[in-house]
């Protein structure tokens, strides 16, 4: 029995020790906010073998910074001495941006980039959530510019600085900005 409570302890160190580096992972293209923050990182156990178990989930299943990410996952998990890792990259669930937590959201609107306006209520899970809309609504949604707040804003163009955003101008302060667009 003392060698089963060691084990179990010494599991417990080593995800606490993991959960800790990677937390300290950020987004190769949004570097103020980390893959936890995003949504992107999924899960981190260990398997019956013993095996940390790493799960990432990209924001759309083409995501350029995929790899990037399970790079510097590893890189991580490696500097932080955890043992035995595996990352896996899984697309179901489908991200969804429902899975930024609000420090995700105030991180991205203090860096410029307006967060998604259909965010989940606190306490609320993405299955519970709004339904995924397939096409564009009929009409524009209303995009808080993440500079002066204000919703006098203007669609540019569908795609910004990557697919996931969207480019936008605000009328107000006549900055341009990416919105994080809602999935």
């Amino acid at each position: 029995m003392v060698a089963a409570t060691a084990t179990a302890a010494d599991a417990q160190v080593r995800l606490a020790r993991a959960r800790a580096a990677l937390d300290a992972v950020t987004d190769p293209e949004i570097p103020v906010v980390t893959i936890a923050e995003l949504g992107i990182l999924r899960g981190v156990q260990i398997d019956d073998a013993g095996t940390l178990v790493i799960t990432i989930t990209p924001t759309y299943s083409g995501c350029p910074a995929m790899d990037q990410i399970a790079d510097d996952v590893r890189r991580t998990l490696q500097a932080a001495d955890v043992g035995t890792y595996r990352v896996c990259s899984v697309l179901s669930p489908a991200w969804t941006t429902d899975w930024i937590t609000a420090e995700g959201h105030r991180k991205l609107r203090e860096f410029g980039i307006a967060p998604p306006s259909h965010a989940a209520v606190a306490g609320e899970t993405a299955q519970a959530g709004r339904p995924v809309q397939l096409m564009r609504p009929a009409r524009a949604e209303l995009v808080a510019c993440p500079q002066c707040g204000s919703h006098d804003t203007v669609l540019i163009s569908a795609f910004g600085s990557t697919a996931c955003k969207a480019l936008y101008r605000c009328r107000a302060c006549r900055e341009p900005f990416d919105y994080f667009k809602p999935y």
